[in-house]
């Protein structure tokens, strides 16, 4: 080998340690690692001596002989069998019932609230929910927490404590605690002399949380748009599931809360140090009417069986209203300690959230202290909304009425270049923008600006949960879809795309957005040769709407509604005060001025001169 070689052999040799040395896992990327190989080596234990009781089980029920729970369960033969016994506890806005049997929440009732059918609403109860936690014994035995029973001590009027005694002095201790007038829980998992009866690898015990989602709203198809499984990880964003499809996630790292996501409730359950790895899939329900979607999560979570120190947790069982979940954070002294549960609410991309946070919801909280009809509010919203963005819809309008006024001498220029020389054409028609000082891009730039308000109020209103069962006018609620005409058959293409009802709300802003359409074109007169091609996709816009918007909270299609009715209100009063032959006067006199081109005019310019060198060539050749 020459000596060039060698050199790059010891340059492959260098950049392949370097490659391994920058791209190798950190202390925490290995401790996670670890605990990964570790939670996998504890489930697989648990399911095989699972299996091997199970099989037990099996094989004496088989021969009639009545289970020895003695055998099955050692040390935990005594809570293993017991009867089941409900305990309450509840405040102003939250009821809960505890079983004993599994020492969970069997059934969480918000009080100040109901179901579309005008029932009591309930997030789960019974067997939609269930909470369990695995116990690997001394024995070499799983004990399953939600096949246990526990023993009810009521402490007070806000706490209960679920306690799994194997004797007097050995027992696991499940204590809630609500306090007035909170959606919050806290939930405290502490054992009492429990390690020598325990064999728990890491200090973690395995975690399993399932939950089916109710339908609480009268248009499934919304409400499961809506419906997402969502989990934040610690000191970072929020990820969220597929809400159109089935999904399953293998995280890695911890995850500060998990939420069960309805449209307008939710069950969190939140961590003081985090899950670790959290195994999570959401899947949805079909062939049940009455539930929506199932959820569930497996993980690990921090244990002491010494005792010494308490696993925490919150449950949040409550509205996803944004000054709510806002207010958990309040008392937050640092970032870390921040819980960002808002996040659940669908907002929108960054900067449409920003706006929706910092000035929608303001807005909205506001007229809310004032006025008690949130159909009045949506008005007052609308007007507010549309004075803030007047001069951008005066800016995009004064560059139609330009382009309007120039039309003769835009037709001039046409005649003049036929078709086959449309880079002349193009040239000439920019030539005399310039002159008049007029930017064809102009009117976009307005647009754009505005597009964030817009979006964030598209974002806002099938989320208010403040619009949910409140009426106006006609629509009962307006955060569902307010129906005139509705229909039992189902009707191919209609049914699955449309649904078999037809809003009004939806109906007359479809209506006020074909007029608009139509007094936007006869404004566009200028550029009707362009549109004739155009045309009817126009008109098809506004009823592709209808389509999308039917279903729709009611709410939003009255403010698109009222909105298109000030826009129309505004373009005639532009008319009323713009004279267009003063208007073409001015960018006449412009003519004799010399020409300030603006930096994109030059580089249209400069693109089109090469253009047309490069087709110069092209012809020679």
């Amino acid at each position: 080998m020459d000596k060039n070689t060698v050199i790059g052999f010891v340059l492959i040799f260098l950049i392949i340690i370097g490659f391994n040395w920058f791209t190798q896992p950190s202390a925490e990327e290995r401790a996670a690692a670890q605990h990964r190989r570790d939670s996998i080596a504890a489930e697989q234990e648990v399911e095989r001596l699972s299996a091997m009781l199970e099989a037990e089980i099996q094989h004496q029920a088989a021969q009639n002989q009545p289970v020895d729970y003695a055998a099955k369960y050692g040390d935990f033969a005594a809570v293993a069998t017991g009867t089941e016994q409900l305990t309450t506890l509840e405040n102003s806005v939250l009821r809960l019932t505890l079983n004993n049997k599994g020492g969970r929440i069997c059934s969480a009732q918000l009080k100040a609230y109901q179901t579309s059918d005008s029932l009591p609403l309930i997030l789960f109860e019974g067997d939609e929910s269930a909470l369990n936690f695995a116990l690997l014994t001394s024995q070499h035995r799983v004990i399953n927490t939600q096949d246990m029973y526990f023993e009810p001590i009521v402490v007070d009027s806000q706490t209960v404590v679920m306690r799994m005694a194997v004797t007097d002095s050995n027992y696991l201790d499940f204590t809630y605690r609500l306090t007035p007038d909170d959606y919050m829980v806290q939930f405290d998992i502490k054992a009492h002399n429990m390690a020598q009866l325990l064999n728990l690898r890491n200090n973690s015990l395995e975690m399993s949380w399932k939950q089916d989602i109710r339908q609480q709203e009268k248009s499934r198809k919304f409400e499961s748009r809506y419906a997402t499984l969502n989990y934040r990880y610690n000191n970072d964003d929020m990820e969220q599931m597929s809400e159109s499809k089935n999904d399953h996630e293998k995280t890695s790292g911890k995850v500060r809360w998990i939420a069960y996501k309805d449209q307008f409730f939710s069950t969190i359950f939140i961590a003081e140090k985090s899950f670790q790895s959290p195994e999570l899939q959401s899947t949805i329900i079909d062939k049940r009417p009455v539930y929506l979607k199932h959820y569930e999560t497996a993980t690990s979570v921090a244990f002491d069986p010494q005792g010494a120190e308490a696993s925490r947790f919150r449950i949040y069982l409550g509205p996803n209203q944004y000054k709510v979940l806002r207010s958990y954070d309040d008392t937050a002294e640092t970032d870390e300690d921040e819980l960002c549960l808002e996040k659940i609410i669908p907002l929108g991309w960054a900067i449409f959230r920003w706006v929706s946070e910092w000035f929608v919801i303001p807005l909205f909280d506001f007229l809310s202290r004032y006025i008690n009809n949130f159909g009045i509010i949506i008005l007052l919203m609308t007007i507010v909304v549309k004075l803030i963005i007047l001069p951008f819809t005066y800016k995009s309008y004064m560059s139609t009425a330009k382009m309007r006024v120039l039309k003769p001498q835009i037709d001039e220029i046409n005649a003049k270049y036929p078709p086959e020389k449309a880079m002349e054409r193009q040239q000439a028609t920019m030539a005399l923008y310039n002159k008049v000082g007029v930017s064809p891009m102009s009117g976009c730039l307005p647009m754009l600006l505005q597009m964030p308000i817009l979006f964030a109020m598209f974002a806002f209103f099938p989320t208010a949960i403040e619009l949910r069962q409140k009426s106006f006018l006609w629509a009962h609620d307006l955060s569902s879809y307010d129906a005139i005409i509705s229909w039992d058959a189902y009707i191919p293409l209609i049914t699955p795309y449309f649904g078999n009802h037809i809003s009004l709300f939806c109906l007359l802003m479809t209506v006020t957005n074909i007029i608009y359409t139509k007094i936007n074109m006869a404004s566009q007169a200028g550029a009707a040769d362009q549109m004739k091609v155009m045309k009817w996709m126009m008109y098809l816009m506004p009823l592709m709407f209808m389509f999308i918007f039917n279903d729709y909270a009611s709410g939003l299609s009255y403010y698109y509604f009222i909105s298109l009715l000030f826009t129309i209100l505004q373009t005639y009063l532009f008319r009323l005060f713009v004279d267009e032959k003063k208007l073409l006067a001015k960018l006449e006199a412009r003519k004799s001025k010399p020409a300030k081109k603006s930096g994109f005019m030059a580089r249209l310019e400069a693109a089109q001169r090469e253009q047309m060198r490069a087709m110069q060539q092209q012809k020679r050749k």
